[in-house]
């Protein structure tokens, strides 16, 4: 979870840039924000500890829109798209048929809270189906979390991706060196997954693998975002970074993420 926040706040100052950017910038300045990614996925933590690892899908989506809701009200200026702002804000719990990648930039908590990738990729289904119901909203939410699962589960980048391919119908061949051509701000599912994936699987470390993925420019928050949760997967994170996220942070969040590592933990 920490790995997608800290992406989105390494991404957060090039959003919207519509050129590749030089792998050497600076990973924090005055300017680097947490934003939606962040909240979101701190939303999911909170609701997936609240209903305390009981696996019930009616359960686990009216946790999950609670504080979707709850975080989004607690934080309303953190740059949410137009739809999932107005269902943020309305009395309607009822999904929208999105298949934006705010599906899965938020869904990381769930691939460390269950013991089975089964139950990993359905409790991915049930948080992206409450508002992103469209096909695509779901895969990106599901893929996601099945490789957090899988890479902590100590399975190595071959069967990771060989297991996409043989699941998911993304191009995860394109390289990096191909897709920093492709720098329009698109905040799909389609578009981000594969760039996430590949900046991934073509990193060697934490920290690289954000570096890839911002350098691809457009979308950079959550395509950090959500490679960065692969990547802590994975590599795990670096003690040395934590002052990105405790200088940014509020004080509440800080304390979800020390009772998120604390609950999975024991």
């Amino acid at each position: 979870m920490l790995g997608a926040i800290l992406g989105d706040i390494i991404g957060s100052r090039f959003e919207f840039s519509n050129t590749a950017i030089n792998k050497d910038f600076k990973l924090y300045t005055k300017d680097s924000t947490y934003t939606d990614d962040t909240v979101m996925t701190l939303a999911i933590a909170d609701a997936l500890m609240c209903v305390n690892n009981r696996y019930d899908e009616n359960e686990v989506k009216t946790m999950i829109i609670q504080k979707m809701k709850e975080y989004g009200h607690r934080y309303p200026f953190a740059g949410y798209g137009y739809s999932f702002r107005k269902w943020l804000f309305s009395e309607s719990d009822q999904p929208y048929g999105s298949y934006g990648n705010g599906s899965a930039m938020r869904v990381s908590a769930i691939g460390y809270m269950y013991d089975n990738l089964e139950d990993t990729i359905n409790a991915a289904r049930w948080s992206a189906e409450v508002t992103h119901n469209h096909i695509e909203g779901i895969k990106g939410a599901t893929v996601t979390a099945a490789i957090i699962f899988l890479a902590r589960s100590g399975k190595n980048k071959k069967y990771i991706s060989e297991y996409i391919k043989n699941n998911y119908d993304y191009d995860i061949d394109t390289p990096l060196s191909v897709l920093s051509s492709r720098n329009e701000h698109i905040e799909s599912c389609m578009d981000s997954l594969p760039k996430s994936i590949v900046s991934f699987l073509e990193g060697n470390s934490f920290i690289e693998v954000i570096r890839n993925a911002v350098s691809l420019g457009g979308d950079t928050d959550t395509i950090g975002a959500i490679a960065g949760a692969m990547a802590e997967s994975y590599y795990g994170i670096p003690q040395e970074y934590d002052y990105i996220y405790l200088n940014k942070l509020d004080d509440d969040m800080i304390e979800t993420i020390i009772n998120f590592k604390h609950f999975i933990n024991n």
